[in-house]
């Protein structure tokens, strides 16, 4: 085993044992709804060491243009978070962007986590950009976690490993993990999610087909078996089609041996349908058979649904509102297929995801101006009013659904003037310690 495996199994030994007290004290939950948290986005002058634009925008002087899609509302976020876009950028003057490199965003974020019911998020960490992360000292990581402590949500790491080295990815997560323990970046003994009196690591990009991930099984082989073996439970970011080991999937055998070493089955979902019935055949032909092999290996299988996507202003050649969302129906339908699978725990792809616009947050419904048509997608798309809140409304009602009530076929119907207000789900205390399941 790695040399330094043996400082962080002790480091780990203190804090897991903790982890097993607090929780005999609280009482388990049989569902979630998880999001996933990017927290990429920076601006010139938000306070961040490397100063410059992230994730908004690309290029440089009058080639400069945007990389997202979804146009986000920062009405209630403080103005010393947001941002302008430059001038000469395509859409720039119509509207206002922010920093996530900010306290009070993050806080924001987590308090509409609470506000619409969603029990937390999984926080992208990419491989890749760790040495980065670090330069910040990991602040979005830090107020993340202090900011799920106040709004009493859970947090829990999710290692992306598009572009990583698979050679060295196993050395490089057990390094991360030593130096957020010492560090004190992240607290595994409060309000981050368990499974078992253990804290639960994802892994994103197990067995993609492509080159960009992890598709050497030994290697991630070696590493499942590490974070286990520390005292991890273990989430797989796999692909749609990892059961068959067909499509999006590495095809070689030994990535069934791979996929059955995991804790939880998190299979990648976005743009494998686009509309109703592609929904529903993806329920018959992939879902159910994936809730039956799970099932047989004991294993928690976590569907992923998304609300739409569009991905025109980075790649041209696709088409602004790519996969529409459809006042919410699209959502609605997988949540409803998932659920009637027999799934207890979802996540939602993503929290704030305008790159590829399947954010759930606070959007744009419409730009008042709309002088240079094509470069923003707003929530009007589709014909539908909504207000900008209502994505996280659709999932608070999702989220009511998982907590013992069934979901409805059909999501209300949407007009301009009459919205339904989703039922709360009541107050949940996590308190000190979270164990979910």
């Amino acid at each position: 085993m790695n040399k330094i495996s043996n400082p962080l199994l002790k480091i780990a030994k203190i804090l897991f044992l903790g982890l097993f007290i607090n929780s005999i004290y609280f009482s388990t939950c049989n569902s979630q709804v998880l999001v996933g948290y990017q927290g990429w986005f920076r601006c010139p002058g938000d306070g961040s060491p490397n100063n410059h634009w992230q994730h908004w925008i690309a290029g440089q002087g009058i080639s400069q243009h945007l990389t997202v899609d979804l146009a986000p509302d920062v009405s209630e976020l403080p103005i010393s978070s947001r941002c302008k876009l430059p001038s000469n950028v395509k859409g720039g003057d119509e509207v206002e962007v922010f920093s996530s490199f900010s306290a009070d965003v993050i806080n924001i974020h987590f308090n509409w986590l609470k506000q619409y019911d969603i029990d937390g998020a999984l926080m992208q960490r990419f491989v890749t950009n760790i040495p980065s992360l670090r330069n910040e000292d990991d602040q979005v990581l830090r107020w993340a976690g202090l900011a799920a402590k106040r709004s009493n949500r859970v947090i829990a790491i999710e290692y992306d490993l598009s572009g990583a080295n698979q050679n060295e990815v196993l050395s490089q997560i057990q390094l991360d993990i030593k130096y957020l323990i010492e560090a004190q970046v992240i607290d595994f003994n409060s309000n981050y999610l368990q499974l078992k009196g253990k804290p639960v690591i994802s892994l994103w990009g197990l067995g993609f087909k492509g080159g960009q991930h992890i598709d050497d099984s030994q290697e991630a082989m070696k590493l499942i078996r590490w974070l286990k073996a520390s005292g991890f439970i273990v989430m797989g970011g796999v692909p749609g089609y990892w059961r068959t080991l067909k499509n999006d999937s590495v095809g070689e055998i030994e990535w069934q041996h791979v996929y059955e070493e995991l804790d939880i089955i998190q299979p990648w979902t976005v743009g494998r349908y686009s509309d109703s019935k592609s929904i529903d055949n993806w329920y018959q032909n992939v879902l159910l058979p994936d809730i039956e092999r799970t099932n047989i290996n004991k294993q928690i299988y976590m569907p992923v649904i998304f609300p739409g996507f569009s991905w025109h202003n980075l790649k041209p050649e696709n088409i602004l509102n790519q996969i529409p969302r459809n006042g919410g129906q699209f959502l609605w339908k997988q949540a409803y297929n998932a659920q009637r699978s027999g799934a207890t725990i979802i996540k939602v792809a993503m929290f704030d995801e305008v790159d590829e616009g399947t954010a759930i947050f606070k959007a744009l419904p419409k730009i008042k101006k709309r002088n240079l048509s094509g470069a923003w997608l707003t929530l009007n798309a589709d014909g539908s009013q909504p207000p900008s809140d209502w994505y996280l409304m659709v999932t608070q009602l999702i989220s009511a659904g998982y907590q013992g009530k069934s979901l409805s076929k059909e999501l209300p119907r949407l007009d301009s003037n009459s919205y339904p207000t989703p039922p709360s789900r009541g107050k949940k205390s996590y308190d000190s310690s979270v164990v979910l399941f």
